[in-house]
């Protein structure tokens, strides 16, 4: 046979979980031909030369609704090797829209993932309707997307100003079902939803879809059921679970996957982990589809108080992280807002607080001063620095602020910093790994690294897995979870999505800061390190870390979708 594209020389990882075999990859149409030693003509040809050739990974948790639209790659998630990454989650996306309320939508998406409005309000939207929104897309991609239906855009989509009021009425949740149905015959992938309490506008009221009752969102799922097509993804799935099991009643009545947020350890709740493992366990035991996501990214969040999200949701300090940087250090340095802001953030060690752990101070480092006279505080955390001084904690943290006139960088890691508790999540075979949140938080962290952090890290360096269940766990589970039918294996027919990569090499690699977004934002890369090239749908999209200007991607749909195309055509 004669190939468009052929793989030589690889050790082939196939995304089933069995052994790795050495052998070739012959592409053509878009799609693998066959495997095994081949020989035939090729139009372009490459050697793996030993190393690993996997189908392509699926970025499975991301937030590029805004950035794909003048970022066809979605960077820098393929240069970790994804060629799929799915966004529309935590029921957050941008369509549909009604004209002259985009600014508004935007506004949900920017303050709950940190991306600028001023990067936002560049979007030229041309969409109303979800199918409209992906037949945008789909003119100009590089890699592959998946849509999710964020249940707040369809809430204010058909309530307008009422989105952030709780009883919707039949008539308009029935509108919001019909909204949703014409996504799903679209080929959405699914419906997002959310249950995090964390989740704000810019002006500190819950996000759209927080006002919703259980009922509203279970009418919503139905339409998935009827269906018979589609994944429900939840933001803050796991405080509703462990309440009174609301992720595994939705997937039983629903008959969908449900995959929510997520399994973790946290400083917060230092123990919560066992418990909601044992509750895992309990639902998959009774075959019922509920599946918490988990991710290798330790969630380290390097910000300044120009820009932090860490103290959403105490009373007194979320009004002030929303003024302006003067304002913002005239409160700072007043002794009557420091005595509140120690009672609600020190003394009584609140639960309301979003991005805090009761010690906090523990767990937030001065990662780089401003001033020389400050550098002995490097790597210190501000307990210690406290301490040192003989001052509050608040006192310690917020002169320390005012001095060096917000722009002293901090380092925050509370999540997934117990490397056993870690290690026995990750393996965890009802636990699906992902969580990147590429294209959110982008002057926190990137996030997207967790693809080669996981190869690095835990199947190189701890050896907590082997690479065939790695690979199995970034490819075929993800594309199992979703729907994506004819991805996340190397077996002929398969859609060509391939990563190759050096397992002896491979890993996430430092952070920098590179000012590429536009109306001059910048954001957080994280580099990565070991991964030779990205294949999508049998064209080379990376080769050696360096774009080749092909654009092969396109919009990936639901069975729904596909089978109903095919039996028209």
């Amino acid at each position: 046979m004669a190939y468009d594209l052929l793989v030589k020389n690889g050790l082939i990882v196939d995304g089933s979980g069995m052994p790795a075999f050495r052998g070739d990859v012959g592409v053509k149409d878009g799609k693998i031909a066959e495997i095994g030693k081949l020989s035939g003509p090729a139009d372009k040809v490459v050697d793996a030369d030993g190393r690993a050739v996997a189908p392509g990974f699926i970025d499975n948790h991301c937030h590029y609704d805004a950035q794909v639209t003048w970022d066809p790659l979605c960077t820098f998630s393929p240069e970790h090797g994804a060629t799929t990454v799915i966004f529309g989650n935590c029921s957050l996306s941008l369509a549909p829209v009604r004209r002259g309320t985009e600014e508004r939508l935007a506004e949900f998406l920017s303050y709950v993932e940190a991306i600028p409005m001023s990067v936002l309000k560049t979007v030229d939207f041309d969409w109303e309707t979800i199918p409209q929104y992906m037949d945008h897309l789909d003119k100009r991609l590089g890699i592959n997307v998946g849509n999710l239906i964020g249940h707040t855009a369809v809430r204010h989509y058909v309530m307008g100003d009422d989105c952030q009021k709780p009883g919707a009425t039949d008539d308009q949740i029935k509108a919001m079902q019909d909204v949703v149905r014409q996504g799903m015959e679209a080929g959405a992938l699914g419906l997002s939803v959310s249950r995090e309490k964390g989740h704000f506008d810019p002006q500190g009221v819950p996000i759209p879809a927080l006002w919703a009752d259980e009922s509203e969102i279970f009418a919503l799922a139905d339409v998935l059921r009827d269906l018979g097509t589609g994944t429900i993804q939840a933001g803050g799935g796991q405080y509703v679970e462990l309440k009174d099991g609301m992720m595994r009643r939705l997937a039983e009545a629903s008959g969908r996957m449900v995959v929510y947020n997520s399994l973790s350890q946290t400083m917060r709740r230092p123990d919560e982990w066992k418990i909601h493992m044992a509750r895992v366990e309990e639902t998959a035991a009774l075959g019922i589809r509920a599946y918490p996501m988990c991710s290798p990214n330790r969630v380290t969040q390097d910000f300044t108080m120009k820009n932090s999200q860490v103290f959403r949701g105490l009373p007194t300090w979320h009004p002030i992280l929303l003024m302006a940087d003067a304002e913002k250090l005239r409160l700072y340095a007043d002794p009557e807002i420091r005595a509140k802001l120690h009672d609600e953030a020190v003394v009584n060690k609140p639960d309301s607080a979003v991005g805090i752990s009761k010690t906090w101070w523990d767990y937030i480092w001065v990662n780089e001063p401003v001033l020389d006279k400050n550098k002995w505080m490097q790597f210190k955390s501000i307990g210690q620095i406290a301490e040192k001084e003989g001052k509050r904690v608040i006192d310690a943290f917020l002169d320390l602020v005012v001095e060096e006139k917000l722009e002293t960088r901090f380092l925050q890691a509370e999540n997934n910093i117990d490397d056993e508790a870690l290690r026995k999540i990750l393996t965890h075979p009802n636990a699906v790994i992902g969580l990147g949140d590429g294209g959110a938080h982008v002057q926190f962290h990137g996030g997207y690294g967790y693809l080669t952090k996981l190869l690095g890290e835990w199947v190189r360096e701890k050896q907590a897995m082997t690479l065939e269940q790695a690979v199995r766990r970034l490819t075929f589970d993800s594309a199992s979870t979703f729907g994506l039918y004819d991805r996340g294996l190397l077996r002929p027919g398969m859609a060509a999505d391939i990563t190759m990569f050096d397992p002896a090499t491979v890993k996430c690699g430092q952070e920098t800061v590179v000012h590429d977004f536009p109306a001059g934002g910048w954001r957080i890369k994280e580099a990565a390190e070991g991964i030779f090239a990205t294949v999508v749908n049998g064209q080379v999209l990376y080769e050696e870390g360096k774009h080749t200007g092909a654009l092969p991607g396109k919009v990936l749909r639901n069975s729904y979708y596909e089978q109903n195309r095919r039996s028209n055509a």
